[in-house]
C-alpha cells in the first residue's frame, strides 16, 4: 500500500515538473519578474515610491501617455497648481504621474510625457502586477476598451484623482478631477501644515 502513494506521489511531481518544462517554452504564457509595487521606473532611473529617506508627500495622478483628454487636463492643472505654490512647500512635495498602460508607457516614454507639462513631475511605470497592486492599494478603478479600426488599438477608461499619500504610502486625501488648479493650490498648503509639523 505504500509503495501505491509512493508510485502516486512521484507522478504527481513528474506532471508538476513536465508542466513547468511546457509553460517555460511556451511564450504564449506571459510572465513577469516580481517586483514590489513602490519600485517603480522613470526614465533611465528606478523609484521608490515609500522611500524612508524621503519625506516629501506624495502626489499622485493615475493615467497615460495617450489619454485623449482627462489626464493632459489633469496634468496642466497639477503643473498649474506647482507654479502657483511657493518653492519652500513645493520643496515638501513629490508629484508624480503612474502610467495605468504599463504595455505601450515605458519608463522613458512616461517620464517625457510629464515633463512636457512641467519637469518636477516624476513620470512612473511599472509592472502590470505592481500598477494593479497600486490601483487596488489606492481604488483607482481602470479598464481596457478595445477599439476596432482604431490606430491606437484600445483605450485605458479609469477615474481621475488627485491623490495625497504620506511617504509611507498611507492616503492622506484624494481630490477629484477638477478643469481649475485653485482647488489643488488651496489644499497643497493645508496638507503640508498637517503632515510636516
Amino acid at each position: 500500500m505504500k509503495y501505491q502513494w509512493l508510485v502516486i506521489a512521484l507522478a504527481l511531481a513528474a506532471g508538476l515538473f513536465a508542466r513547468y518544462i511546457m509553460d517555460s517554452n511556451d511564450p504564449e504564457v506571459a510572465r513577469e519578474p516580481y517586483y514590489p509595487m513602490n519600485y517603480l521606473e522613470s526614465g533611465t532611473e528606478v523609484i521608490d515610491l515609500f522611500a524612508p529617506e524621503d519625506n516629501r508627500i506624495r502626489l499622485v495622478y493615475f493615467g497615460y501617455t495617450q489619454c485623449p483628454d482627462i489626464c493632459p487636463t489633469s496634468l496642466a492643472v497639477l503643473s498649474a497648481a506647482l507654479k502657483a505654490t511657493p518653492q519652500q512647500q513645493r520643496d515638501k512635495l513629490w508629484p508624480i504621474f503612474i502610467s495605468l498602460d504599463p504595455a505601450r508607457d515605458t519608463a522613458d516614454k512616461t517620464a517625457q510625457y510629464t515633463a512636457y507639462f512641467d519637469a518636477e513631475i516624476t513620470g512612473a511605470t511599472g509592472t502590470v502586477q505592481q500598477i494593479k497592486a497600486l490601483a487596488d492599494t489606492y481604488g483607482v478603478l481602470y479598464i481596457k476598451n478595445e477599439l476596432k479600426n482604431s490606430e491606437i488599438k484600445y483605450v485605458i477608461d479609469h477615474n481621475s484623482y488627485f491623490y495625497f499619500l504620506k511617504p509611507t504610502g498611507e492616503l492622506i486625501k484624494k481630490l477629484p478631477h477638477m478643469a481649475s488648479p485653485a482647488q489643488l493650490i488651496a489644499t497643497i498648503p493645508i496638507i503640508i501644515s498637517a503632515t510636516t509639523k
